[in-house]
């Protein structure tokens, strides 16, 4: 292709959209990373003549299948699963599995796209993908789980292998679902190998891989803090979510000096204004992962805590810095202009793709600390692909390893995001950074592969 064929970026994007029609996720998270690539391979012929961006924005496959399994009534039901393998240019594919009833193929590509750059970011080998289902581990008891992990595992277990693809768990996914999974992959196969991460301490897991998300988003925040001469010490913290990224960065927020205000379900959130403590933190934990309770019991076991339902979100609630945990698209325009008017000086994305573009674009022109979740997020498949390398070697770190690994990781995608970023002037455009960053990686590596 001569330059003066090059497709212009809204031809690109038409493009996307017609060869994906009903996938506004997949198409969103093209065109967030394709408004920076345009730009840098502004001049760079060898990435236009391979198609590479094309390439990129085309999965390797799509594999769709449906699960059968009896829920404790003895009927039949009927789920599906897919796994997307976006690209493996530079490792196996991995990303997390994600049980919830949002689940399309749309969320999973976008999943599995910007999966390919945040790994590529971690500097560790690994590909993009991801996986899930329809499937709602909601008010299922442990055998009605087990038997539709063991299902969806009994068609997954194909496609995946330590050296091919390794899932991990994701929303509606933790340890015992990965357990019942992992358990099932070695039955089939009578292979005991690390082809899943996440796992238990007991038969191959990685310590800190729980806490790893959240601390790497609060991490990634603090080192944008530092390139103002600022701490995450005395700052108030609004967080959404109340699962494992959000209440390990509530966490680290409170070990940092910081005090947390917020945390969030899909049925709203609880506004605590004399902090959430380590011991409210601990609390909620147990509410989750035990009880599988709702965040609206926090405020009859803390007075001065209130709660706001119908599924409202924390973005009104005065801070410091935002960490949007819970899901994708759950802070739009308005609440990027509210965060801002009420004195936000950085967010960091725990989740997902959670800002949608229009927040995006507003963030970016008020040139605030703004990290993309493919950048503030890797914290967590990083310390899995970790778990991979010790699976391989068949050995286990210690904890503080680890946590200075985890460190060390998320100083490095910081600085590579600041690289690509900088203006010159003070402002680093971390979304920008990350995308180029991760994109050149990915970009060079298929380069050297050819025409595959």
């Amino acid at each position: 292709m001569t330059s003066s064929e090059h497709v212009d970026l809204p031809s690109f994007i038409d493009g996307v959209k017609k060869r994906n029609p009903g996938q506004p996720e997949f198409v969103q998270a093209v065109t967030e990373v394709a408004e920076d690539i345009f730009e840098f391979m502004r001049g760079k012929e060898k990435y236009h003549e391979a198609q590479i961006l094309r390439r990129i924005a085309e999965p390797d496959r799509v594999i769709s299948f449906r699960v059968c399994w009896e829920d404790d009534k003895g009927n039949i039901r009927v789920q599906r699963g897919w796994r997307v393998q976006n690209n493996n240019a530079i490792g196996p594919y991995k990303g997390g599995i994600r049980f919830h009833p949002s689940v399309t193929e749309s969320v999973l590509k976008f999943l599995a796209f910007e999966q390919t750059f945040k790994n590529a970011l971690t500097g560790l080998p690994m590909g993009g993908g991801k996986g899930g289902s329809n499937f709602n581990p909601k008010g299922k008891s442990a055998n009605e789980v087990m038997r539709f992990c063991q299902s969806f595992m009994t068609e997954l277990y194909r496609h995946i292998g330590a050296d091919v693809d390794v899932p991990a768990g994701d929303i509606g996914v933790g340890g015992r679902e990965i357990g019942y999974m992992f358990g099932q992959y070695k039955r089939i196969t009578n292979q005991f190998t690390g082809v899943l991460t996440g796992k238990g301490l007991e038969w191959g897991g990685s310590l800190i891989r729980t806490e790893a998300t959240g601390y790497g988003a609060v991490y990634f925040l603090q080192n944008m803090l530092r390139t103002k001469g600022l701490e995450v010490e005395g700052k108030r913290a609004v967080i959404s979510g109340s699962g494992n990224v959000a209440t390990h960065a509530a966490e680290k927020i409170v070990q940092l000096g910081g005090t947390v205000l917020t945390l969030s379900d899909s049925e709203g959130f609880i506004h605590d204004p004399d902090g959430i403590t380590q011991e409210k933190i601990d609390w909620v934990k147990n509410l989750k992962n035990v009880k599988r309770g709702r965040i609206s019991e926090y405020v009859k076991e803390f007075k001065g805590a209130s709660f706001t339902g119908g599924g409202a979100r924390p973005w009104g609630v005065a801070c410091d810095v935002a960490l949007p945990c819970a899901t994708q698209n759950e802070l739009d325009g308005n609440d990027a202009k509210t965060l801002l008017a009420n004195g936000c000086m950085a967010v960091s994305e725990g989740a997902n793709m959670p800002t949608n573009l229009e927040g995006v674009h507003i963030f970016k022109a008020a040139k605030i600390l703004y990290a993309p979740g493919k950048a503030s997020n890797a914290g967590g498949v990083a310390v899995s692909g970790l778990e991979m390398s010790q699976n391989s070697a068949r050995i286990s770190w210690k904890e503080a390893d680890l946590q200075e690994m985890l460190l060390d990781i998320m100083k490095g995608i910081h600085a590579s995001c600041a690289e690509y970023g900088s203006d010159g002037n003070g402002y680093i455009d971390y979304v920008k950074g990350a995308n180029i960053a991760g994109f050149k990686k990915v970009a060079d590596a298929m380069l050297a592969y050819g025409v595959v």
